[in-house]
């Protein structure tokens, strides 16, 4: 099964968001989540469990949770708003409203990392592409491959990384055991479009 990121999410009655992670334990090299950004006004982005994935394809995730469902699951992202001082001396600095900065913090589950679309892939030798989506089994959500993302002048490849070649996952990074010239023997093929719309209707 595919599981692939920053594509099409669709609850069980209709569209409700994109993919922007996966959740994996680098232990047991088990998917645990995926995570969703909704198409809701909040665009809040909700941790759900891998078991509720009823299909996958390239493109398109399905899921049996329903919308309603959808915005009760947990959060992956918590805002830390953090005041901002005003110069001393300016005029407004008493009579305006204090500036804020706003940080998000990922909140994985202990012991597990995020890896989005885009995460580095290092071979043995240095960085080789990125990561596009990852296959696991559908009954043990263990990672079977890892698709590695080309890109040269003559257009996007991806690659297909056994999962006995990947050496550690850690700091949103993939290290491989194979060197660069191992990666480029392998068979490639042309990258599918990925059919995404950040304006789907919710």
């Amino acid at each position: 099964m595919d599981i692939p990121i920053n594509v099409e999410v669709i609850c069980c009655d209709g569209h409700c968001g994109h993919s922007t992670h996966v959740i994996l334990n680098p232990k047991t090299e088990q998917v645990t989540h995926v995570v969703v950004q909704e198409y809701a006004f909040s665009g809040d982005q909700r941790l759900i469990p891998i078991d509720q994935i009823i299909e996958s394809t390239p493109n398109e995730i399905h899921l049996r949770t329903c919308k309603d469902d959808l915005v009760r699951m947990e959060h992956f992202t918590e805002a830390e708003f953090i005041p901002a001082a005003y110069p001393h001396g300016f005029w407004y600095a008493t009579t305006a409203e204090p500036s804020v900065f706003i940080l998000e913090h990922e909140l994985v589950p202990e012991g597990e990392e995020a890896i989005d679309r885009g995460a580095r892939v290092v071979a043995a030798d240095g960085p080789i592409g990125h990561v596009d989506e990852f296959l696991i089994d559908p009954v043990s959500q263990l990672i079977t491959h890892l698709i590695l993302r080309e890109g040269h002048l003559w257009g996007q490849k991806e690659v297909t990384i056994p999962l006995n070649q990947i050496e550690r996952i850690e700091d949103d990074t993939v290290y491989l055991k194979l060197r660069k010239e191992e990666i480029e023997k392998l068979p490639k093929k042309d990258m599918p479009k990925k059919h995404h719309s950040d304006n789907a209707a919710a």
